[in-house]
């Protein structure tokens, strides 16, 4: 006798399903995730759990990141690219300071 091929929500698992769920999933199920696709085109994101009767194919919530990848490389930690003035040429430096001038050195104790 085959086992049973059963797909259900992740939110309408018994109990007795979620432990195992948690017990298969530990650290969460994030790598193990696959997309499903219906006949009429349609899909869902899933993983699956295996008991000795059935073979479970669990629909989990997937949230899908919309950003352009092109935005994020457009920007870097300080803001936009384009507006990076440090080190132009309009830069002025006090004239009180010489080059000439030697650090103060540190002594032993």
């Amino acid at each position: 006798m085959s086992k049973k091929r059963v797909a259900i929500s992740l939110s309408n698992l018994t109990p007795e399903l979620l432990a195992l769920f948690k017990q298969k999933y530990p650290h969460g199920y994030q790598n193990s995730v696959f997309k499903v696709e219906k006949p009429n085109g349609d899909f869902f994101h899933a993983v699956t759990l295996e008991t000795e009767d059935a073979s479970y194919l669990v629909k989990v919530p997937v949230k899908i990141d919309t950003k352009i990848k092109d935005e994020d490389e457009e920007k870097d930690f300080f803001g936009s690219l384009a507006d990076d003035t440090i080190g132009t040429e309009e830069d002025e430096f006090p004239d009180d300071i010489s080059d000439e001038e030697p650090a103060e050195e540190i002594a032993d104790e």
